[in-house]
């Protein structure tokens, strides 16, 4: 059946709102404090240094490092460095995806995730082997690992450390997640959302991970922490002993750096993009304020009455999982989306309210229109609007004008000036920023 959507005149509130009684925008900036790493390869080299168990493998040793589905910024050059130190030290490094079931939860699937996130053999250096097989690990567990990995000589975990889409612990997303679920695969992903829909998922995780510690060949981890600019600003071997003791740490540095929307009580957030490589869940629910999972409560701020997403990133490859976070979407959104790479994503990880379709709007300027009736603030000229490109870019946004007073008294936000907003054909602007 062909998506068909109500239009503008159609979606119009009962008071006949216009665009023309919506509130002036203007551009805001937040100055960050952030400290960032000159040189990421030679960060990523001087971290191979940190881990003694690699000197205990004999030369030509086989060296699986794990890759996932995020948009880590300078992930792939860590990564070049990394793999240049094991290679002049005699050793035969490949990476393979680790990333549960995202891809399709097919092996060239995830090799075109790993291509859209610029980590190829030929910008590596070294080969990519992608396959789906998975090996059981220990007596009677269920836990498992990519086959291929489980093979090799050696095991190298690498991943961003930072606070987790679906729950809060000592340890999130980071280096024991990656081991779990995304080394695990389309089963050992789905086999730990299941049990963490009837447990806990941060303590099964670090029960799954003290298992593959014990049972695989694993050398330790690399561990990155982003700064609110989204570039490096730690990057550090860890021991595969001290892992557990370790992340906990790197999480409350991670923490830190989170960046956030300067402003926590909005009408209406609208989100230009949602996308795998932004976050597992799309959005990031921590810059959201919605967590939307079973068994996690809600937090109190930030507080955004309604969310509106413009659009599904191309390196999604039609994955919307996420998307049931938003009240309202654009109908080029549910155009894109893959229903099949969605659903396989939603029942890997377990919570089907992530993947509802919300309201759907023929464009941008239908969704302005329904914010007085859908937020209680009937009157248009008093709506509390922010618009940023996606949740890795919360400091870059444009807000409205009774957001603009609260931000002018801060130090480190920069306002522009206001102006009425303009559109073209009920779309926003390509640059707005």
């Amino acid at each position: 059946m062909p998506l068909s959507v109500p239009n503008r005149e159609r979606t119009a509130t009962a008071n006949d709102v216009t665009v023309a009684d919506l509130p002036r925008f203007a551009p805001a900036t937040v100055e960050y404090d952030t400290n960032t790493i000159s040189d990421v390869a030679d960060a990523g080299r001087n971290a191979i240094d940190e881990l003694p168990a690699i000197d205990s493998l004999q030369q030509g040793a086989s060296i699986a490092i794990t890759a996932g589905s995020r948009g880590i910024h300078d992930f792939p050059e860590m990564l070049i460095g990394a793999i240049n130190a094991l290679q002049e030290r005699g050793y035969e490094p490949f990476v393979f995806p680790s990333m549960g079931s995202h891809g399709g939860a097919t092996a060239e699937g995830q090799r075109a995730v790993l291509a859209d996130l610029g980590i190829t053999p030929e910008v590596l250096g070294c080969s990519i082997r992608a396959s789906m097989e998975t090996v059981e690990v220990g007596a009677d567990s269920r836990v498992y690992a990519d086959q291929l990995a489980a093979d090799a000589d050696a095991i190298l975990l690498a991943n961003r450390v930072k606070p987790h889409t679906d729950f809060n612990d000592r340890i999130e997303s980071g280096l024991c997640k990656m081991a779990v679920i995304g080394m695990g695969k389309h089963t050992g992903a789905e086999m730990m959302h299941n049990a963490a829909l009837t447990g806990d998922m941060g303590s099964e995780i670090q029960t799954r991970a003290a298992t593959l510690f014990k049972e695989l060949p694993i050398i330790g981890g690399i561990a990155l922490i982003e700064n609110a600019r989204d570039r490096a600003t730690h990057i550090e071997g860890v021991p595969t002993d001290r892992i557990l003791k370790r992340e906990p740490e790197l999480l409350e540095q991670a923490y830190e750096e989170l960046p956030t929307l300067p402003v926590d009580d909005l009408d209406l957030l609208i989100v230009d993009e949602m996308g795998k490589e932004i976050s597992g869940t799309g959005m990031d629910t921590n810059v959201l304020g919605r967590t939307y999972f079973h068994g996690e409560g809600e937090p109190e701020r930030p507080s955004y009455t309604r969310i509106y997403v413009r659009s599904l990133t191309p390196s999604s490859h039609g994955n919307g999982l996420g998307i049931g976070l938003a009240d309202m979407v654009h109908q080029n959104v549910v155009s894109e989306l893959d229903l099949g790479d969605t659903y396989v994503n939603i029942a890997t990880s377990g919570e089907t309210k992530r993947a509802k379709i919300p309201l759907i709007v023929p464009d941008d300027a239908s969704a302005l229109l329904l914010a007085p009736s859908t937020t209680g603030t009937p009157n248009p000229s008093k709506l509390r609007i922010a618009r940023i490109p996606n949740t890795m870019e919360p400091g870059r946004l444009l807000v409205s004008e009774p957001v603009v007073p609260e931000l002018r008294e801060r130090p480190d936000v920069s306002v522009g000036e206001l102006q009425p907003l303009s559109l073209n054909d009920g779309e926003f602007a390509t640059e707005a920023y």
